[in-house]
């Protein structure tokens, strides 16, 4: 009786059962810490803008003959531009804010800060606090590249243009410049316009007379009509 129940429990085994897999002996290879360390290729320099070449080649040595300076750290140069668009209707229409916001963007290349009311004004409906307008500073490269579309692509586009005020000097050297219509910049469409806006470009210079600074605005390529 024993033999013939180990034949049957022998029987109910199925004859071709796999034996447990074994572990793989091969040890997974350790990751290397630090990541890549191999060396990356070198940035290139962006390249100066083309007016700011000009001027370290051309007219610094034009400044120097014309006003005799000794040193070229006395000879007068750009320090900023500044560009601003009042926005008053923003008050009452939110949209108005946002889409100043996106125009002085396109056309100066850089997000402005949006300027506020210092007091409030009864009159105007006004609360200190309230958004009135857009402002943006220009520093280096993207200053001179502002300054010459302004100079030789926006103006010229001016309708009847006669050139641009020569006394609109503060006495410092510094030149305050209006602009009546932002349509006037390749960069804004004019299907896209929803109300003509005008703007101010305020450029402030180390020269320390009005005679330096226009001078300077000169040869930089400003159409002076006086």
């Amino acid at each position: 009786m024993l033999a013939e129940q180990e034949t049957s429990v022998a029987a109910k085994k199925p004859a071709g059962s796999a034996k447990p897999k074994e572990k793989s002996k091969e040890k997974s290879k350790p990751e290397k810490k630090g990541g890549d360390h191999r060396p990356k290729a070198p940035v290139a320099p962006r390249p100066p803008s083309r007016l700011r070449d000009r001027y370290t080649k051309e007219i610094v040595p034009q400044l120097r003959k014309e006003f005799g300076y000794s040193n070229v750290m006395q000879v007068p140069r750009l320090e900023k531009v500044v560009v601003n668009m009042g926005l008053g209707e923003a008050i009452e229409n939110s949209k108005v804010l946002e889409n100043g916001v996106e125009e002085i963007s396109l056309i100066t290349g850089q997000r402005p800060v949006v300027t506020r009311a210092k007091r409030s004004i009864a009159g105007f409906k006004l609360r200190a606090g309230m958004t009135i307008g857009a402002m943006v500073t220009l520093r280096g490269d993207r200053m001179y590249e502002f300054l010459d579309r302004l100079v030789n692509v926006a103006i010229p586009r001016v309708r009847d243009f006669k050139g641009v005020s020569g006394t609109a000097f503060d006495g410092r050297g510094n030149y305050s410049l209006g602009i009546r219509e932002q349509g006037i910049f390749p960069e804004i469409h004019y299907d896209r316009i929803e109300k003509v806006r005008g703007m101010g470009v305020t450029i402030v210079t180390t020269a320390k007379t009005d005679e330096e600074g226009k001078a300077l605005l000169k040869l930089l390529g400003m159409p002076f009509r006086n």
